[in-house]
């Protein structure tokens, strides 16, 4: 077999020049996936049989002369919340297995397959997507390819753990509170959270419907922004993505910086996170020759006001459930549902007041500001099962409080990419860049000009 390259765009292109063909992509990451998911776990279904036969059809297309897409032949998986036709989706639950198979694939697994890209499986996740850690009381945990004694951060765990750990290129995930985020940031990958309502969620289990995103993880800029490129696109399947049609960002990726007007995130932002945290985001600021700081007014409001929202909108799709299967939920998921049942609907109502009026205030910060750089998490990936974590001098628990740098920016739907950072003698850990509504381009551009410098951290060694 010919070298495989590591990169989902320098694949596709290898593999339609003829230099590799899809079916040795697929058959090496498949010997790939079955080597190392065992020691990490984050593989929940492998789908050999579909990559191969979609691997041979990408060959056949080549052969013809037709012209294949931009993925051509890219392995991917996704998150076990996404439908995959034939497959029972199990957004990471003990109930749902008992569900039908899927009858179609989700919008975003048939964008991806009309780009050319190879579903090879269906990633490991925290129970019904309500967890920062990437432990799943069912299937146990997926692990941090780094150091798989630690935690790959949740609730795309998987997602984080495959591609950290060199499994596929790319992964989907979702990101309600910062699950897109915190395992890129754990697990030393890029990851994008985009705009709400910018891609589609049809045929993904829900979480919070006002909250929840899709996205994608990837090891290069590059890939992730290929990935993003091919899932754009309007869906009336979702009421809330976007009729915009398609903004490509992958030609504008050279643009670096130029022109940016860039400022630190402080307040809330310089608060509670470990030395780590910390110093990443300073080494981003003087990489980028940052100096100016910005403060997103009520931030910590916005946290609370984002945990009672979810609390309300995930119970209320869970009642039936919790009615007629409470003992088979993981306990903390379950009584955190529970605990939102019982919310007053009145504190529904002002949180969701209060973020109209977030929203505008951080709408004046970038009138100022093309882009904001925050931690993505408060430190690098705890050991698994670790309970608790001291920050600020106060011990706080670590399964909600790993997230307590995102749900401030999902909150309101703005679009982040997760910058993966080497720390000296610790495990990687991300640096958000946070952008204005529609443009991801400008924080796929500034990540894009770190990895050529690079500044990025380096992908995990298993081999």
């Amino acid at each position: 077999m010919s070298a495989v390259p590591q990169t989902a765009v320098e694949l596709a292109a290898a593999i339609r020049s003829g230099e590799v063909s899809a079916v040795e992509a697929a058959q090496h990451t498949l010997a790939r996936i079955e080597r190392l998911n065992p020691a990490l776990n984050a593989f929940t279904e492998i789908t050999a049989e579909r990559a191969l036969e979609e691997a041979a059809a990408v060959d056949r297309a080549i052969a013809r002369g037709e012209i294949v897409g931009p993925l051509a032949g890219v392995p991917y998986a996704v998150k076990n919340l996404f439908d995959i036709e034939g497959l029972t989706t199990l957004a990471g639950s003990k109930i749902n297995r008992d569900d039908p198979p899927a009858a179609e694939d989700a919008t975003l697994i048939t964008r991806l397959k009309q780009a050319g890209a190879v579903l090879c499986g269906a990633l490991n996740m925290g129970e019904y997507a309500y967890d920062f850690t990437g432990e799943n009381a069912h299937v146990g945990p997926s692990r941090n390819p780094h150091d798989p004694a630690h935690m790959s951060g949740g609730s795309s765990g998987g997602s984080g753990s495959a591609v950290g750990g060199s499994m596929v290129p790319l992964a989907l995930g979702s990101d309600t509170n910062g699950s897109i985020r915190v395992p890129a940031s754990l697990c030393g990958t890029f990851g994008l959270k985009p705009t709400f309502g910018r891609l589609s969620r049809a045929g993904s289990f829900a979480f919070c419907p006002s909250l929840d995103h899709v996205g994608p993880l990837a090891r290069s800029v590059a890939d992730l922004a290929a990935a993003y490129d091919a899932m754009q696109g309007p869906d009336s399947r979702d009421p809330v993505c976007q009729t915009r049609l398609p903004e490509p960002v992958s030609e504008l990726l050279g643009h670096g910086a130029q022109g940016l007007r860039i400022a630190v995130a402080g307040g809330y932002f310089r608060q509670q996170g470990t030395p780590q945290a910390f110093e990443a985001v300073e080494r981003v600021a003087r990489a980028l020759g940052v100096e100016d700081e910005a403060e997103l007014p009520e931030a910590g409001r916005a946290r609370a006001a984002a945990y009672l929202i979810t609390n309300a909108e995930s119970s209320n799709l869970h009642l039936e459930r919790l009615r007629e299967r409470a003992a088979d939920y993981d306990p903390e998921v379950r009584d955190r549902m529970l605990a939102g049942a019982l919310l007053p609907a009145t504190w529904n109502l002002q949180a969701q007041r209060f973020r109209r009026w977030y929203q505008t205030e951080v709408g004046r910060v970038f009138r100022r500001h093309d882009l904001l750089i925050a931690p993505a998490t408060p430190m690098p990936a705890p050991p698994i099962g670790q309970r608790s974590m001291t920050l600020d001098g106060q011990e706080m628990l670590v399964r909600p409080h790993l997230g307590l740098y995102t749900q401030p920016i999902s909150f309101i739907g703005l679009p982040v990419v997760v910058v993966p950072v080497s720390t000296p003698g610790s495990l990687p850990i991300g640096v958000q860049l946070i952008a204005p509504p529609w443009r991801e381009d400008i924080a796929l551009r500034v990540a894009a000009r770190l990895e050529a410098e690079g500044f990025t951290a380096p992908v995990a060694e298993l081999d």
